[in-house]
Order: structure tokens, then C-alpha cells, then sequence
């Protein structure tokens, strides 16, 4: 480890000659650059690759010569410390890397007899062992194959599997963890850890491994972040990872826009969330009352104020016809989502496909009724379902049925029946993205490609023809109540007929006002979108 800088009277040693020489020629590469062909270029980038690879194998040799003189030391009058000393003469590693060279450099000159820093034990000398894991990774680190931080990376995962591994394995462990972080990267070589312990480890080792590992995986309390982000943090056994991984890769994979192609606009993170809720909720179901690939999920226990509960219901007096009123919340209760904010459209939509158990309170606070799941599509209907659909019904998915829910052409809380000609087989993605941008489908026959279900993708379909509906009905509930009244005034002109009576008017008056009321009434409940089936039985209203 002697590189001397200067001798006698000061005249550059031939090791600072030979390294100006190699900065003047890189600086002479640049100039040329615009000259090369591509095959050129390939070829430079190679050769600097290389040169580079040899100039941070320099400066690992170079710090680890200061460490073992003591260069830093403040009775050398150095800067401090090794990572001073780094910074100051080597500004480019300001940007990164100064901390871990620095701290390499010190480790090796402690194990380095006849140095400043050198220190007796059991890891003396290891460095110059090919037969120790210190050896084999300081042998590649000076031709520049191996770099700092996956020869520090290699030394920490030894030390963690030393006691575990057969001693006459060590090497070669060091040496698979080293080219498998040579090919794969620094953050890849825990992985084969599991690997080599089955392939080097003592006796029971893995056994004890997985069990170690089972009881370390965990996943956390739910934690509310900035932006209403509930946040987890989870740690999975490899088999656990392995399995999840595979669950979700075909469903978290980019899907292209069916109709203009275009790329996806979601980013990594959220098709891995939608994916896995794809999953939480289709394993739900098989738990569940109703089982089957399209079953409802787990229900929820959601508590809304009574008046929220009406506005909720009551569409009416919303500025678009069919849409909730966005004011109108629910709370879950009864689990570790507890105390979740649910807004009307969340509600709305859980409502289409789950288990919905509300739970009413009145102005203060106090329980008035706590209602029952309403199981929305039994097991013979979902099982149905499945087979017509076969899978999401939005145009280009191909989500599998496996991973489907039961979607209420007609809303659920818009009086929609749980029947098949109201139904239609989506993905989690699609099945939000039809509630989000409101949209409508029609059920009908098999068509030539064998699709039941068309949907319309126009923003807010379903309010149109949830209006549409409403107003034919309300039409349809007026013409009713004039004939109503018109019967009624027949019927008391046939009692006025004959010899007079005087109880005969009042009674005819009164049965009158009954049938108005009863005319009233039921056009009330006809209007009234909660009632069973009332916006499914309704028909299209006639073209104008």
C-alpha cells in the first residue's frame, strides 16, 4: 500500500504524472466526440466504464494508504476524521459515496497489522486471507470489479449468516453474494440470502430461518397521512412476498385506453393499490355468506345522521337528477377502519356491491335504528352472472370473473333489483371508474362477439337516463291521478241521480278526497327511487 506523491525535493512522483496524463486524454475523448460513429460511441463508453471502475478502486487504495498512516489523524494535522479528509480532497464524492468509501477505507486499515490504526483481534490480517470472506471481497474491490458499496453490503450480510453458515463455505458464499451483486445490483443480494443458507447453512438452519421469519412479518394499525392517505407498513415472509407478487402482477400491468390507445395514466403505485384491493375484496367474498368470484364483500357497519341518511336517499334536491348530495357522510364502525369518513358517493358505491348495515342516529347522537345486511345477488345469481359476463364487462379490460363484482346497472339505493338483467361483471378499476364518471350500461341479449352488456361512456350517462326515468315517471303518475279524479267525479254524479239526500254530497266529497289522497300517495311512492324495483320496471320514455 506505498504510493508516495512527491519525492526527494518535491518533483511529481510518476503515479501523479500518470494520472494528469489520463485526465488530459479523457478531456482529449470529449473534443472527439462529435467525430464518432455509434459504434464508436459504444466503445468509449466501454472503456470508461472500465476507467472509471479502476479511478474509484484508486481512491479505495489511496484513502485506505491515508488510514493506515494516519494522514487524517489530528497528530498528523490531517482534517479530523477519515470522511474530513475524503470531502476535502475529493470533491465529487460531496455529491455521495464519501461516507461509505471513508468508512470502508478505516474498517481495512484496522485489520492491517503495522498501521496507525491497526488493532489486535480476531479479524486481523482478514483482509489478506483469501480464505476469509474479507479476503475475497478485497481482492475484486482493488481491480475495480467490485465497488464499495456492495463490498460493504457483502460484509454485512456475512456477518449476519457467519454462525449459521459452515466455516469451510464462508468463501464461497462471499463470492456468489459478490457476482450476483455484480449482475443484479448492491440491493439485490439479500435476496439470494435465503438461497445460500438452504445451499451452505448448518444443519436445521432454514427451518429455523422460515420460522424466524413467520414471526417477524407484520402488518401495522392503519396511520392517516397527510392528504387522507391511511398508510400500512408490512414485512412478508419470501413466500408470502412471492405469493402476493404473483397475485399481483397481471393485475397491476398498465392498460392501455381500449378505444384511442392511449398509455395509462396511473402511476406504478396505484395500480399495485388497486390491485391488491382487486384481491382483498375477491378473497372476501369467498369467506362470505355468498361465495363464488363475484360474491359481495364483507359488510360494513356504517353509521349516517338521520338527516344525512334522507339526503342521501332524497334526489330530489340535488343540483344533478339522480346524484347525491356531496355534504352527506357515513362513519365505519365496528372495525379497524373505525371512525373512517365515508362521503355519499363512497356509500353509494359500497352500497352497489357490498353489504351495507346502516346504523341511524338521531341529533344527538342516539341510536334509532340499526338496520340488516341486504344481501344484494345470491349465489345462483353471481354464479350466473359469472358465466354470462365471463369476466369485467368494460370494453378491452380483460379482468378474469375471479376477480369481478356485481355491479347494479340501476343503482342499489336508486331502487335498482338485484336480478341479472340489472347486473354487470366489473373490475375494481372499472367498477370505480363507472361510479366515478357516472356511467350507464344496457343489459341485453347476446350480441355477435357473445357480450350481454354495452356500456355508454359518455360522463354522467347514468344521471341522464336516471332523469329521463323520473320524469316518465312522474308523467306516468299523473296521467294515473287524472284518471283517478275523473273516476271519481263520474262516481259522484251516479249518486247524485234520484230522490234527493242529504248525506248523499258529504259522502260523495269525502270518497272523492280519499281516492285524491290515495292518488296522491301513490304517486308519491311511484316517484319515490327507493321503492323495490321502481326505476328497473320503469320503461324508456318515448323518443320526443
Amino acid at each position: 500500500m506505498d504510493i508516495e506523491v512527491a519525492d526527494g525535493q518535491g518533483a511529481p512522483h510518476a503515479a501523479v504524472v500518470a494520472l494528469e496524463s489520463a485526465r488530459s486524454a479523457l478531456t482529449a475523448v470529449r473534443e472527439a466526440l462529435p467525430q464518432l460513429s455509434g459504434a464508436e460511441l459504444a466503445e468509449v463508453l466501454r472503456l470508461a466504464d472500465a476507467v472509471k471502475a479502476q479511478a474509484c478502486a484508486t481512491q479505495v487504495l489511496v484513502t485506505t494508504e491515508a488510514a493506515h498512516r494516519g494522514e487524517f489523524t489530528s497528530a498528523r494535522r490531517g482534517a479530523g476524521s477519515a470522511h474530513e479528509w475524503v470531502l476535502e480532497h475529493a470533491p465529487s464524492l460531496r455529491q455521495g459515496g464519501a461516507g461509505q468509501l471513508a468508512s470502508f477505507a478505516v474498517d481495512v486499515a484496522h485489520c492491517t497489522p503495522g498501521g496507525q490504526w491497526s488493532t489486535e483481534g480476531p479479524r486481523a490480517g482478514a483482509f489478506a486471507d483469501p480464505q476469509r470472506a474479507e479476503g475475497v471481497v478485497w481482492a475484486r474491490v482493488v481491480t475495480g470489479e467490485v465497488g464499495v458499496p456492495l463490498a460493504r453490503t457483502m460484509l454485512t450480510e456475512i456477518a449476519r449468516l457467519a454462525d449459521r453458515l459452515r466455516p469451510e463455505a464462508i468463501p464461497t458464499v462471499a463470492a456468489a453474494m459478490l457476482d450476483h451483486g455484480v449482475l443484479c445490483g448492491v440491493r439485490d443480494v439479500k435476496r439470494v440470502r435465503t438461497r445460500l443458507l438452504a445451499q451452505h447453512g448448518l444443519d436445521g438452519e432454514l427451518d429455523d430461518d422460515q420460522r424466524r421469519l413467520r414471526t417477524a412479518a407484520h402488518l401495522s394499525q392503519p396511520e392517516v397521512s397527510e392528504g387522507d392517505i391511511t398508510e400500512y407498513r408490512m414485512g412478508l415472509t419470501p413466500e408470502q412476498s412471492a405469493a402476493l407478487e404473483a397475485a399481483l402482477g397481471p393485475l397491476a400491468s398498465p392498460v392501455p385506453d381500449p378505444a384511442t390507445g392511449a398509455f395509462d395514466p396511473r402511476s406504478h403505485g396505484q395500480r399495485r393499490a388497486e390491485a391488491l384491493m382487486s384481491i382483498v375484496t375477491g378473497h372476501a367474498a369467498r369467506d362470505g355468506e355468498v361465495a363464488g368470484p363475484a360474491a359481495a364483500p364483507t359488510a360494513l357497519h356504517v353509521t349516517m345522521g338521520l338527516t344525512d341518511l334522507v339526503r342521501f336517499l332524497d334526489l330530489s334536491g340535488t343540483s344533478v337528477p339522480g346524484c347525491p348530495s356531496t355534504t352527506a357522510f357515513g362513519t365505519v364502525v365496528g372495525s379497524t377502519a373505525a371512525g373512517t369518513i365515508l362521503n355519499a358517493g363512497d356509500v353509494r358505491r359500497l352500497a352497489c356491491d357490498a353489504d351495507i348495515i346502516p346504523v341511524v342516529l338521531g341529533s344527538a347522537g342516539e341510536v334509532l335504528d340499526v338496520g340488516r345486511a341486504a344481501r344484494l345477488f345470491t349465489r345462483g345469481q353471481r354464479r350466473a352472472l359469472t358465466h354470462r359476463d365471463g369476466g369485467c364487462t368494460w370494453p378491452g379490460c380483460d379482468a378474469p370473473a375471479s376477480w369481478g363484482r356485481a355491479h347494479h346497472v340501476v343503482h342499489w339505493v336508486d331502487g335498482g333489483r338485484s336480478d341479472l338483467d340489472n347486473a354487470a361483471l366489473l373490475c375494481q378499476r372499472h367498477h370505480t371508474h363507472v361510479h366515478d364518471q357516472r356511467l350507464v350500461a344496457t343489459v341485453h341479449p347476446p350480441d355477435e362477439f357473445g357480450r350481454s352488456v354495452t356500456w355508454d361512456g359518455t360522463p354522467g350517462s347514468y344521471d341522464i337516463a336516471l332523469s329521463r326515468r323520473l320524469a316518465a315517471r312522474r308523467r306516468d303518475g299523473e296521467r294515473r291521478r287524472a284518471d283517478r279524479r275523473r273516476d271519481a267525479e263520474h262516481r259522484r254524479r251516479a249518486l247524485d241521480v234520484g230522490g234527493p239526500d242529504p248525506w248523499a254530497g258529504a259522502w260523495a266529497r269525502s270518497w272523492a278526497d280519499d281516492e285524491d289522497l290515495v292518488a296522491e300517495l301513490e304517486a308519491i311512492h311511484d316517484a319515490d327511487v327507493r321503492g323495490p324495483g321502481s326505476l328497473h320496471e320503469m320503461p324508456e320514455p318515448a323518443a320526443a
